[in-house]
């Protein structure tokens, strides 16, 4: 039952950082997970100044909020300063990553403030925190149910917000010249990433979480050029990712988290193989016009 439940909670985050790892990918941010991962810092360490606990609940509010912040910071980067896309984000990360060493040392030197509980969980003991009604019946772990509630949070987004995100992701001119504002769309995207990789990096670890958002969309995108079934795809190889890097952890005898970031690996090296064989990948999902745009709704 333990591996079902590491299998089912790995695939399930997979599938969640697959479908907005695609549109992260598109908008050629596939690194902002690992971004986030690094700039939550300082959040962790305010929420144990505030709370005076060092709870897991306090800290994953502390770097909730602190991945949103850095979300908006990359944002006004990229328009107030004209800069890049990936040099807002080195930049960003960067200074609030120093900004919580800064922090930690200055005002929790004498304090075992373990930041490990969200940036480096272990997937593997995902089974023993489980969700426990007061007659003593388990539920499952806690871990499945939350990133569950995330996913459906996640699908209920892109199915409502289809058409803004398609438009905002592809043509943005053309998005706000029909009264579609883009910079709702880039924020109320970039907060759920935001919400997805610090809930997930506490069951899983931010390595994986990383690999999770970057992989399987990076090689669905080699084998489509349609954004539905690059979706489509990217969850079908999140799936095989959780379930291939488990039994090749048992045979290797090593890291659960490794051995699923190192799978992805192999399915992005077979995606690419294979697209080079067929030779019918161009590049690019052609969708920057009207015309093109609308064959998506």
């Amino acid at each position: 039952m333990a591996a079902l439940y590491i299998i089912l909670t790995a695939s399930v985050i997979a599938i969640s950082c697959g479908l907005l790892g695609s549109f992260l990918i598109l908008r050629k941010m596939a690194l902002v997970g690992d971004a986030i991962s690094h700039a939550v810092l300082p959040g962790i360490v305010l929420a144990f100044l505030i709370s005076g606990s060092r709870d897991n609940i306090p800290m994953l509010i502390g770097a909730a909020v602190l991945g949103v912040i850095t979300t908006l910071i990359i944002e006004m980067l990229q328009k107030k300063a004209g800069m890049q896309e990936d040099a807002s984000i080195g930049i960003t990360f960067t200074w609030l990553f120093a900004l919580g060493v800064i922090l930690i040392t200055s005002y929790t030197g004498q304090v075992d403030l373990d930041q490990e509980c969200v940036l480096y969980g272990e997937i593997a003991y995902v089974p023993l925190d489980t969700f426990n009604l007061s007659n003593g019946l388990s539920l499952g772990p806690r871990a499945l149910w939350i990133s569950g509630s995330v996913l459906l949070l996640i699908i209920a987004f892109i199915l409502k917000g289809y058409k803004g995100l398609v438009l905002t992701t592809f043509n943005k001119d053309y998005a706000a010249s029909i009264g579609i504002s883009t910079a709702f769309w880039q924020l109320a995207f970039m907060s759920l990433v935001s919400l997805t990789t610090v809930v997930s990096f506490e069951s899983v670890g931010a390595i994986l979480v990383v690999a999770l958002l970057v992989a399987p969309p990076a090689a669905a995108y080699l084998l489509s050029q349609n954004l539905k079934k690059m979706l489509w795809l990217s969850t079908l190889f999140g799936i095989l990712t959780a379930v291939g890097g488990y039994y090749l952890a048992l045979v290797l005898d090593g890291s659960i988290a490794g051995a699923m970031a190192t799978f992805a690996g192999v399915l992005f090296a077979g995606a690419w193989g294979w697209s080079k064989l067929t030779s019918k990948h161009s590049g690019t999902i052609p969708v920057t016009d009207k015309k093109n745009i609308s064959t998506f709704f």
